[in-house]
């Protein structure tokens, strides 16, 4: 079973720092990366930047466009205003189907502002005391998962800053 779970990094390199972490992980079969994707909003940029992490996943990994349609989503359509709101409720609906809700969307919209960063994983078998162990020291907070309630508050209690 595949995992989404969503982290925000306090600057704008700490989601891609992460990743190169994972990656270095994911070869000692530590951890497995279905797919990731990082969000990256540089201070002084009036958007983010997004980039899928197509070199660590293989087969199984999520089509870029429903990456693109979800940072869209997340980061775009609001600057757009009302002159797209069908739009946006056939995008709503398309998400659901995948357990991306509006309160998904709501929250990680506020969380990722100017200066931070995000990292969107879809990871299977992890070996977490060692992952834990390996992003030891990051400044990164769990803003979503779709994990039960007792792997989600161990996930907060191991890697969050709180």
């Amino acid at each position: 079973m595949a995992n989404i779970t969503v982290w925000k990094f306090e600057d704008a390199e700490g989601a891609q720092r992460a990743l190169g972490v994972l990656s270095g992980l994911q070869k000692e079969h530590l951890i497995e990366i279905q797919d990731a994707a990082v969000v990256s909003w540089p201070q002084g940029q009036k958007k983010p930047r997004t980039q899928q992490a197509v070199n660590l996943v293989g087969v199984g990994a999520l089509d870029g466009a429903f990456w693109g349609m979800l940072f869209g989503f997340i980061f775009f359509v609001p600057l757009l205003g009302a002159a797209i709101g069908a739009l946006s409720g056939a995008l709503s609906g398309h998400f659901t189907d995948y357990g991306i809700n509006d309160d998904f969307i709501k929250n990680v919209r506020e969380s990722i502002t100017e200066g931070t960063s995000a990292l969107f994983l879809m990871t299977g078998e992890v070996t977490l005391d060692k992952v834990e162990e390996a992003l030891k020291g990051e400044k990164m907070e769990l803003i979503k998962s779709n994990l039960s309630n007792e792997q989600e508050a161990k996930l907060r209690e191991h890697f969050s800053a709180s």
